[in-house]
């Protein structure tokens, strides 16, 4: 299983970085590989469950996804399940007057799919998809 861990400084408060991160519609402007979110419902626990398709290696992929997870302004844990199996987690902490937004991912590569020596390349490509997710967020919150 291969695990990605990255933050980025957003100057803008926590709440408005929570509210605006945790909406699924919001994926494809955020994340390069997210191709559609679909079917998207409100969870009882204030998170939400949605259907995504993701491009990765030229490949597509479909899933589901399920906050598992919700701690207001603080953190939400999806589990996805389908094309690529994962664990997300999106953290916000207070600092300095704006937001450290971090990210993890969790993900099972789809070897038998890619192969084996596509591994260390797609957890590369990932890394850098995971700076521009990042970017992207702080982009929308600093405009």
């Amino acid at each position: 299983m291969a695990t990605i861990k990255k933050s980025i400084q957003i100057n803008a408060p926590v709440e408005k970085v929570f509210e605006y991160a945790e909406k699924p519609e919001i994926l494809p402007e955020i994340w390069p590989s997210i191709v559609e979110v679909k079917n998207i419902k409100e969870l009882p626990n204030g998170g939400y469950s949605f259907d995504w398709v993701y491009k990765m290696a030229g490949m597509r992929f479909t899933g589901s996804s399920e906050h598992t997870e919700v701690v207001p302004n603080e953190r939400t844990v999806s589990l996805s399940t389908g094309g690529i199996d994962s664990t997300i987690t999106w953290e916000y902490q207070p600092v300095d007057g704006g937001t450290k937004f971090t990210t993890t991912v969790e993900y099972k590569v789809p070897i038998p799919l890619l192969g084996k020596l596509a591994e260390s390349i797609i957890v590369k490509m990932n890394e850098n998809e995971s700076n521009v997710l990042l970017a992207n967020v702080k982009a929308m919150m600093e405009t």
